[in-house]
């Protein structure tokens, strides 16, 4: 099965169950409108999410776009824990560990005044929720139990 958006030009195939939108394409420019200490607290989430949360081939997992083939929306989202920012993150951790397989997809992006973050304090609550995740599933206090069909 395939599934497809014109828009972006984001596709699914048997071999890849998950298109991320990314604007890692466009992090030049974010950068250079962006105050430091918003691109350190940007650069520190990376870095978290690759270490902490095991997550490294998506760079942009924060991005509101995700395209799933309803198998891998079914295996993953029943099995969610994390309601806040960082589920995002749990969505991949749970995919790796399901061997679904997930693609980036360059995306164009606006950004719309009123983001609800609020830099410092929201950082600090994803790298808890990251290491929340990482620490339960390490633990089996979380489990995933189904494979993907």
């Amino acid at each position: 099965a395939v599934v497809s958006t014109q828009s972006t030009g984001a596709s699914l195939s048997s071999d890849m169950a998950i298109a991320a939108g990314s604007r890692a394409h466009l992090q030049d420019d974010a950068v250079a409108s962006r105050t430091l200490i918003r691109n350190v607290l940007m650069w520190g989430f990376h870095v978290f999410v690759r270490v902490v949360g095991g997550v490294s081939d998506i760079r942009d997992t924060q991005c509101g776009f995700k395209l799933f083939t309803r198998r891998a929306a079914a295996a993953i989202f029943k099995q969610m824990n994390v309601e806040r920012w960082a589920f995002d993150v749990e969505i991949f951790v749970i995919a790796n560990m399901l061997g679904i397989r997930a693609c980036e997809v360059s995306v164009n992006w606006q950004e719309i005044d009123g983001s609800k973050l609020v830099p410092i304090y929201s950082w600090l609550e994803m790298a808890k929720d990251l290491a929340m995740i990482r620490s339960r599933y390490l633990i089996g206090a979380w489990s995933v139990t189904d494979k993907e069909e």
